[in-house]
């Protein structure tokens, strides 16, 4: 029965287990510096302890609160609760630590994130800027890329800090704008959505600077059901680069402009009545015309013949009304290739306005031809850019929107009187109101006026209240809100102050969770370890009350058995003298594991004394241990020896029987035909003792090492090693008794170390 009482106890601690393991907080269960178990979301929210102390997994600070916090809980305080910061995370955690009922700490933690550190961080890894306006214009919130396209700082923002003088916001066109032309001043007058306006920020640096481009679009946010907006949220992106380009390509038309005026133009000048007359150095150069061949109207020869009578008609209907003359025209090169003209003309008048003569220009358009297709073409790339940007502004917006009224967590505003200013859908849905019942309402009066008790709830004792008059951020890990058919609904909340540009606090934004199911899940829980606690104590009766009442039937049949053995030895055949010793050997055997049992029961039992612990030393109970296994170190050739000027605190008794145990374990686990050496050391350790008994035995293999502590189990034969199977269990259970740790290291043929952790005792602690 034993055994079977043992796994009963293993099964249920395994769901214990189960449970906390599905709990999707961090649960951590600590034991002095170690670690003894955490859970999958406390391995992927703070990583894994290794071999050092569970302190690395927390800031200095943190780690300082949980060790003071955990002191006390072993000291005897039910349950304490600190206020922590864990790593990577903006918002408090709260950390709640409950004694495991074994010298230990139930470390339990429950942190959150803000939405606005979620939309935030999505919009900074984008690069793009987010700036939240109220309804009177003043900024609420920027966050960093925001920050940095503006080149100011929050503060500055806010007028908390001066910015530079001369920051200020152009047009396009270079027009330096006043606030009122700004889209965000729009969307807030007309409650539609400016989207795209390409604005220009000049910092109040030396004069010249070039403007930083912005693409800018702003979206007014009304309060549910109205039209009035209440926010501007506006997201804006660089286009520096961009706009650099357009500029560019500008600059770059004109150079080409200027450059084909200066190069290609050809001079030619006519008689009044439209005929070329005399040198013409520029067409001959060109065309290669002589004066005969271009004389008249032999110029038009050098035309593309499917523009020459386009280009004549045009000609004679500005020598005839006496208007310029511009047309355009394929002319052939001297080398044969057509190129693309513009022809202008203009008549040069007497002062009697007759016309004296016509003064005409060609210009080669092939450049500029070139560059106006070139520029069509980086015009329509530059547009698929922008339209590509508008896509992802217009998504990204959408989903912050999505994130924010999507979010599984109620959210709501008030503002600095406590009523409601918006609140998200889950709130609605986990209260039982609708979003419209909510906006406008006393919070505190509609969800928030009576206790879990059904006392009233003061406001003034509010601590979302409290944070409204003093700005100061809070947290609260277990309240209730009171649900629209009138039941409490169980809710751990965050409150977080919000400030005006002056710094004056403006309102705060709550954000709460429905913890039902965890209230269930930690009572289950502390049920299950109390039914735990509970089936120890009656397990521990059971062994101790079983193993003493079993030792009287024993003891009368062993009596009898040694005298049936004493009295008719060598008067019965062979085979009744066998049976006779196998009885008497059976008894002797039973009579063992009794005397283990119930001394394994005694352990535990107010430390097996009954008494307070008291400073034990060392080196005297080593001395008596010595004593004990004096026997066996004359049969097997041993050698003791130790170096313990330490003293620990705890039962004496219970301490040399425990150091008897693993010294004897030594003598006998030798290797055949080597004399075992056992050698005991001690060193402090903080506020323990590390005791060390290293042999030179047969060793135990890896996958043993847990199993030998178990009770009535044997890894070799009782005929090569005798024993019970009870003295690592024995062991190991004094220790946990007196507060410490015994574990083991071991190399198969080389020999085992065990290690001991016991209080360290001082004068005058």
């Amino acid at each position: 029965m034993p055994c079977a009482d043992e796994l009963a106890t293993r099964v249920s601690a395994g769901g214990v287990l189960a449970l906390l393991a599905a709990l999707p907080d961090p649960v951590l269960r600590l034991q002095g510096s170690c670690v003894l178990w955490l859970n999958p979301a406390a391995r992927e929210r703070l990583g894994h302890p290794g071999m050092d102390s569970w302190q690395a997994l927390f800031s200095p600070e943190t780690a300082k609160l949980l060790a003071e916090a955990a002191a006390q809980v072993i000291g005897g305080a039910a349950a304490v609760r600190r206020s922590v910061a864990l790593p990577g995370s903006l918002a408090p955690a709260l950390a709640t630590l409950t004694p495991d009922g074994e010298g230990g700490v139930w470390l339990h933690l429950r942190d959150t994130r803000h939405p606005l550190e979620v939309a935030e961080e999505l919009l900074d890894g984008l690069g793009l800027g987010l700036l939240v306006q109220g309804a009177d214009g003043r900024v609420l919130q920027a966050n960093a890329a925001g920050q940095r396209l503006l080149d100011l700082s929050l503060a500055q923002m806010t007028g908390e800090v001066p910015a530079q003088a001369d920051w200020h916001v152009v047009s396009v066109t270079g027009e330096r704008l006043a606030p009122e032309a700004l889209p965000t001043r729009a969307a807030l007058q007309t409650g539609e959505a400016q989207r795209d306006v390409l604005l220009g920020v000049v910092p109040g640096g030396p004069a010249g600077e070039e403007p930083r481009w912005l693409s800018v679009t702003a979206l007014p946010r009304p309060i549910p059901g109205t039209r009035q907006v209440k926010q501007v949220v506006t997201v804006f992106a660089d286009i520096t680069p961009e706009q650099r380009l357009r500029r560019e390509l500008e600059r770059s038309e004109r150079r080409y402009r200027s450059l084909v005026e200066a190069t290609t133009q050809i001079v030619w000048t006519t008689t009044p009545a439209g005929e070329l007359l005399g040198p013409q150095p520029g067409w001959t150069a060109f065309t290669g015309q002589t004066p005969q061949e271009y004389s008249g109207a032999g110029w038009v020869t050098a035309l593309h013949p499917d523009d020459r009578a386009g280009a004549r008609a045009a000609w004679q209907r500005a020598v005839e009304g006496g208007t310029p003359y511009e047309t355009e025209y394929r002319l052939r090169r001297a080398d044969g290739v057509y190129v693309p003209m513009l022809a202008r003309g203009v008549a040069v008048r007497e002062e009697s306005g007759q016309v004296r003569e016509w003064v005409g220009i060609n210009q080669d358009l092939s450049a500029v031809k070139a560059a106006e297709a070139r520029l069509r073409e980086l015009n329509a790339r530059l547009e698929e850019r922008v339209e590509e940007r508008t896509r992802e502004l217009a998504e990204l917006t959408r989903f912050s929107t999505l994130l924010l009224t999507s979010a599984g967590e109620g959210i709501f505003g008030l503002d600095r009187q406590g009523r409601t200013t918006f609140a998200n859908p889950a709130a609605a849905q986990l209260l039982g109101y609708s979003v419209e019942r909510l906006i406008g309402a006393h919070q505190h009066s509609l969800i928030h006026h009576h206790r879990a008790d059904g006392t009233s709830f003061p406001v003034e004792e509010c601590p979302i209240y409290q944070t409204l008059r003093d700005g100061q951020p809070r947290r609260s890990e277990e309240d209730v809100f009171w649900h629209a058919a009138g039941h409490p609904v169980p809710v751990a909340y965050v409150v977080t102050p919000t400030h005006d540009a002056a710094g004056e606090v403006s309102g705060a934004v709550v954000m709460f969770q429905d913890i039902g199911e965890r209230q269930r899940a930690r009572a289950e829980l502390e049920a299950a370890v109390r039914d735990l606690k509970r089936s120890n104590a009656e397990l521990e009766q059971f062994a101790y009350v079983a193993s003493h009442d079993l030792q009287e039937p024993l003891r009368t049949l062993g009596s009898y058995a040694e005298l049936l053995a004493r009295r008719y030895q060598g008067q019965l055949d062979d085979r009744a003298d066998q049976y006779l010793r196998f009885m008497v050997e059976a008894v002797e055997r039973m009579r063992g594991l009794i005397q283990d049992l119930l001394g394994f029961a005694r352990v535990g039992r107010a430390g097996g004394t009954g008494t307070a612990p008291i400073p034990v030393p060392l080196d005297g109970a080593l001395r008596q241990a010595q004593s004990n296994v004096r026997a066996l170190l004359e049969a097997t050739g041993g050698d003791l020896d130790w170096e313990t000027p330490q003293t620990v605190l705890g039962h004496p008794g219970l301490l040399v029987q425990l150091l008897t145990n693993l010294v004897g374990n030594g003598l006998k686990f030798h290797r055949p035909g080597v004399a075992p050496q056992v050698r005991v050391t001690a060193a402090e350790e903080g506020g323990e003792v590390v005791i060390r008994v290293a042999d030179n035995g047969i060793g135990i293999a890896p996958e043993y090492h847990e199993r030998v502590f178990a009770i009535f189990q044997r890894l070799n034969p009782r005929e090569t090693y005798p024993g019970n199977g009870m003295g690592l269990a024995i062991c190991r259970k004094i220790a946990e008794a007196h507060g410490g740790r015994l574990t083991l290291t071991s190399t198969p043929g080389e020999g085992t170390t065990f290690e001991l952790r016991l209080p360290l005792w001082r004068e005058g602690a």
